[in-house]
């Protein structure tokens, strides 16, 4: 049974920026393992599995190591591809059925935008190690149900930050974000996110981080809409608007290669 498989990089306007995330289009049923070895192989932060549904698509992200529950990037992928493709019409909404639930997505104008769950922080001690594996000193520390949130003094520590990823895979995290208020012109706030436990050392931009980001820079500088740029030497840029509890996460995609998985 074969299966179309696309590489997009996403929240990126031109190609080799953003995060690059497979997209694999299933025809019928495939066992976890077999997707986790498809996953294994791609070697990329994400590889995102679709299946058709009568009420949209059940979705699925691996990373070359384990099964996520939330994945933006990917789902931004998944969406663009599925238009691109012409599985969906422009005017239709994407419906993706998740472990997270029912997320969506739809086309404003040459922008895809997510709604995504929000994950409010909450103020928490620095685990051991941490600090001392980022070697950053933390202006404030919170936390979700997944991930650390470092916020530090300046844009210049976000991007010099420089893990020791030994140290850090013994830290009890699933993933860290470094964030700071932007001093970059047109940007609210910057970030990095950092997660050796899940294989990924450092991911170039992560959508599900700022479900995380959103709530807390909304709190920290009274807004609700956001442009924030995510620092990794890719880098990418992910407009952020909070509604309710939900987060609105937008950005654009474009299309690296498609081909066909014959095994």
């Amino acid at each position: 049974m074969s299966a179309t498989i696309f590489k997009v990089d996403s929240f990126a306007e031109r190609p080799f920026t953003g995060n690059p995330a497979a997209v694999c289009i299933l025809s019928g049923p495939r066992e976890e393992a077999w997707m986790q070895n498809v996953a294994r192989e791609m070697n990329l932060a994400e590889t995102a599995f679709l299946r058709a549904r009568e009420d949209g698509f059940d979705l699925r992200w691996f990373t070359p190591v384990v099964e996520v529950e939330l994945c933006g990037h990917a789902t931004l992928a998944s969406a663009h591809v599925l238009w691109e493709a012409g599985v969906l019409a422009s005017k239709d909404e994407a419906r993706f059925h998740t472990k997270s639930g029912l997320l969506t997505a739809v086309k404003r104008g040459d922008m895809i935008e997510l709604d995504f769950p929000a994950r409010p922080v909450e103020r928490a001690s620095v685990p051991a190690g941490l600090a001392e594996a980022l070697g950053i000193e933390p202006r404030y520390v919170g936390r979700n149900m997944d991930d650390y949130l470092i916020e530090v003094e300046s844009e210049e520590i976000v991007r010099n930050v420089n893990p020791d990823f030994a140290r850090l895979r013994k830290v009890r995290v699933r993933g860290v974000i470094v964030t700071a208020a932007a001093t970059t012109k047109g940007f609210d706030f910057v970030s990095r996110f950092f997660a050796p436990a899940m294989g990924i050392d450092e991911d170039p931009v992560t959508g599900a981080a700022h479900c995380f980001l959103g709530p807390y820079w909304s709190g920290a500088l009274r807004k609700r809409e956001f442009i924030a740029y995510q620092v990794s030497a890719r880098g990418g840029v992910v407009h952020v608007r909070l509604a309710g509890d939900r987060v609105r996460l937008g950005g654009h995609a474009v299309t690296i290669l498609h081909g066909a998985l014959d095994v």
